[in-house]
């Protein structure tokens, strides 16, 4: 049966929240109702409830902190968390907050999480200063892992850097990734990245990929 939990998370400036938000988008094609959880309640710069108006008007129903998208900085969490629990035939993607730090909110729903096994996906780019190279990446996992109380499931190739992203950037991150996916046996699922970066990329890339449209912007 398909999964229909999906949790992300990542360090940082990976890409995690455009990649969610896509990723949510996605999954209209299979489900009426589909959700997207802001869980990141540690970085205040790239935030889903930023753009929930142009996320629900796309068919998206976003659930957030009452504080997020405010200047008041208090680690509060949605109580409506637990609808996306009880409908069953709703998709839910969890946009969980870099690092170990933000991943600690998951283990409070640990018990829902356990009765249906969601898919939990780490977002890679080696661009960042904390996931430039395999063990640093793993070290992460680990850490997000021991915290959240949950397994990732895939690893997605988001390498970076911003407007200046070409295919030589994706291409180097997929070698640290599947470095990182040998020594923790945890599967590439995806390279995600712009369609024009995608298009570039060589014949006999073998990895699946996931063509991202851009929705956020930096805000200060």
């Amino acid at each position: 049966m398909e999964q229909r939990i999906h949790v992300i998370v990542g360090h940082y400036g990976s890409g995690k929240t455009e990649f969610a938000i896509n990723y949510a988008l996605s999954l209209k094609k299979s489900y009426q109702k589909v959700y997207i959880v802001d869980l990141d309640i540690v970085n205040p710069y790239f935030r889903t409830n930023d753009e929930k108006a142009k996320l629900e008007a796309m068919g998206i129903s976003v659930i957030a902190s009452p504080y997020a998208s405010s200047n008041v900085d208090v680690p509060s969490l949605p109580a409506d968390i637990y609808r996306v629990f009880a409908e069953k035939d709703a998709a839910v993607v969890f946009d969980v907050g870099g690092d170990d730090d933000g991943a600690i909110a998951l283990g409070r729903y640990k018990q829902y999480f356990d009765a249906e096994t969601p898919e939990m996906l780490f977002v890679i780019n080696v661009f960042r200063p904390l996931t430039a190279d395999c063990q640093s990446v793993c070290d992460m996992i680990a850490n997000i892992e021991a915290v959240s109380r949950l397994q990732v499931t895939g690893l997605v190739n988001s390498s970076n850097l911003a407007g200046l992203t070409t295919k030589a950037e994706l291409l180097a991150g997929q070698a640290v990734t599947d470095e990182v996916s040998q020594k923790t046996g945890i599967p590439c699922v995806y390279a995600a990245g712009l369609s024009s970066v995608l298009e570039a990329l060589p014949p006999d890339f073998s990895v699946p990929t996931f063509s991202i449209d851009r929705y956020m912007a930096l805000k200060f």
